[in-house]
């Protein structure tokens, strides 16, 4: 499991410096986005991933991989939304959102760290594609959730969903690479 943890952090910092990029040149403009505004966004890059896995023929020069790293990066700027309420124009700095991206990344890899224990890596065994469909799944519950008003009766929350999420993208880019 060391491995998986190293790898999971230099997927991480790939993500990260992404992130970083982007709030420097965009600044926090994504604080004014609802939680359906990410949800979909990201169901957007899940069904991109798919079609690239079932088409021959790709229009777009972009794999992938810059898919699974928008997944990761949206359920993040998701967690923080669910942390801090929706903004009404940007609020913050590259600093604060970046402490708060280290602090949701930290407690997902937790996550993904004891479920790994639990399960024995068995991600590693997984298709791409499967890992891709767990994600599309994980997104119709969430828009689930949302259109239920957040309420569950016996299923686990949002942040779990969000959280599983980015441990499945992380999987699939350490799989291609691995490819």
């Amino acid at each position: 499991m060391q491995n998986t943890s190293k790898q999971y952090d230099a997927v991480i910092e790939k993500c990260r410096t992404l992130f970083v990029n982007k709030m420097s040149d965009y600044g926090s403009a994504w604080r004014i986005l609802r939680l359906p505004s990410l949800t979909d966004q990201i169901f957007i890059k899940a069904q991109r991933i798919r079609g690239l896995q079932q088409n021959a023929q790709r229009k777009v020069d972009e794999g992938e991989e810059s898919e699974f790293i928008g997944i990761i990066n949206y359920c993040t700027m998701a967690l923080i939304q669910l942390e801090k309420g929706i903004a009404e124009k940007p609020d913050m700095n590259v600093a604060e959102a970046t402490k708060l991206y280290d602090d949701k990344i930290s407690l997902t890899k937790q996550l993904m760290m004891d479920k790994n224990h639990d399960y024995g890596e068995a991600w590693r065994d997984m298709r791409v594609s499967s890992l891709t469909d767990l994600i599309l799944q994980k997104l119709l519950r969430v828009k689930q959730i949302e259109d239920n008003a957040g309420k569950t009766l016996v299923s686990e929350g949002i942040v779990a969903n969000y959280q599983d999420m980015i441990n499945y993208a992380i999987f699939a880019l350490i799989l291609l690479e691995q490819n």
